[in-house]
């Protein structure tokens, strides 16, 4: 691949989804929404069906591996900067309940819807040779994904990254992204790809390593060197060199586990002291380039690999099912395990309308089940589809339940009813 070509793919991309961002966000959805939909048309669907030598020339399959590339470094990136700004309003072992109760029943309810509706999608579309049981836990395991830089940009855009329902939903995010990634494990081993059940051991005493290595090895490392060489909050060269490598590495430890580079990017920013001028200088430096040149890579890659077929007879109505039960799995399980976890009826909807937010790691899922076998083009479009409508409720559904003010939800979150 030519760096000619490279750049003209980023300029294409990056053009469509500042127009796109623009245009949605005068009606009211966060600029994401508006790369997604991006990623749909820069697509076969409408670029490559009105322009198809161009689409085939601009976008060839041997050209994309260096967007990929990009796009992974622009998730580690943001990620970090989400991690980093995560803060407990109370203390830990509510916060861990709080976000237990919410993750649990965030996975427990769409799971078992997903599988409820496979026997209707499994006939026409579940790709020859898979059986009933891997396709309906892959779907229970689609249906169940939260997207954390999704919801975290929607939260950032409002202002409400530090409000206590916030804060809850992020970190039932990380609960609900460990259940579903363990689960995506097991239906991987059932068909055969992959590393199997010693993958998913390899999986969960990796991921008890690398907790470990960071909240006793790492963070009080990088809070000696933060607190003697950036005392200010102003990181020098070699301050920011050792933080990107330990965020590198993390990310390359949980890419190896199968858990994804997002994750470990998480982790390490939440490992590292709570400092609000450094997470200023670190958000200035990194946020720009992370979200308005790498992000959109991500959702323009997800849009070449739909197919228009997903519209057409029997599989709109596919598509309508999935997006129902979807929905609704996710707001339903969301609010309930708000309610349990003492947040009144308002928040509660509010925290269920953000795990409905699927859009990043729903992609990711999506991918990994086309890669092995378990899902076709058309079930593929379907689930893009439905992450980008579910994403694009989650706007709206906050302003009707809470409203657009982070102060006063910050004010009325957690009020015992």
């Amino acid at each position: 691949m030519s760096a000619t070509s490279l750049l003209l793919q980023l300029i294409v991309i990056l053009t469509t989804a500042r127009v796109c961002g623009w245009v949605l966000r005068h009606v009211g959805q966060p600029g994401v929404v508006g790369e997604m939909a991006a990623g749909l048309m820069l697509g076969p669907i409408v670029f490559g069906a009105l322009f198809p030598s161009l689409h085939a020339q601009l976008f060839s399959r041997e050209s994309l591996q260096g967007l990929s590339s990009l796009s992974t470094l622009g998730l580690v990136l943001f990620m970090f900067v989400v991690g980093l700004e995560l803060r407990a309003s109370k203390s830990v072992r509510e916060q861990l309940r709080s976000a237990g109760y919410v993750g649990v029943l965030s996975v427990v309810v769409p799971l078992a819807l997903g599988i409820a509706i496979s026997p209707a999608l499994y006939p026409t579309l579940a790709p020859a040779g898979v059986g009933f049981w891997p396709f309906a836990l892959f779907m229970a395991a689609a249906l169940s994904i939260t997207a954390f830089p999704v919801m975290a940009r929607i939260l950032k855009d409002r202002g409400m990254t530090r409000t206590p329902f916030g804060q809850l939903s992020l970190g039932a995010a990380a609960v609900v992204d460990v259940f579903a990634w363990i689960l995506l494990a097991f239906v991987v081993a059932m068909v055969g790809a992959g590393e199997g059940y010693q993958g998913l051991l390899k999986t969960t005493l990796g991921m008890a390593v690398v907790l470990c290595v960071l909240f006793f090895g790492l963070k009080p490392a990088f809070a000696w060197l933060l607190r003697t060489k950036a005392p200010e909050g102003e990181p020098s060269t070699t301050v920011m060199a050792s933080l990107m490598l330990g965020l590198l590495a993390t990310a390359l430890a949980t890419e190896w586990l199968h858990l994804h580079a997002v994750f470990g990017a998480f982790l390490f920013g939440d490992c590292l002291p709570r400092d609000d001028r450094l997470l200023k200088s670190l958000s200035e430096r990194i946020e720009p380039i992370s979200i308005v040149v790498l992000m959109p890579l991500f959702f323009a890659l997800a849009g070449l690999g739909t197919t228009s077929n997903a519209f057409s007879g029997a599989g709109f109505g596919a598509m309508m099912l999935i997006l129902a039960t979807a929905a609704f799995g996710k707001i339903a399980g969301g609010a309930v395990g708000a309610r349990m976890a003492g947040y009144g009826w308002r928040e509660s909807l509010a925290t269920g309308s953000l795990m409905n937010a699927r859009g990043l790691m729903e992609l990711i899922v999506m991918k990994i089940g086309l890669d092995a076998g378990l899902i076709g083009p058309e079930l593929f479009t379907m689930l893009l589809v439905m992450a980008l409508a579910t994403t694009a409720m989650t706007g709206p559904l906050i302003n009707l339940f809470i409203g657009r003010r982070a102060p006063a939800v910050a004010d009325a979150a957690h009020a015992k009813p």
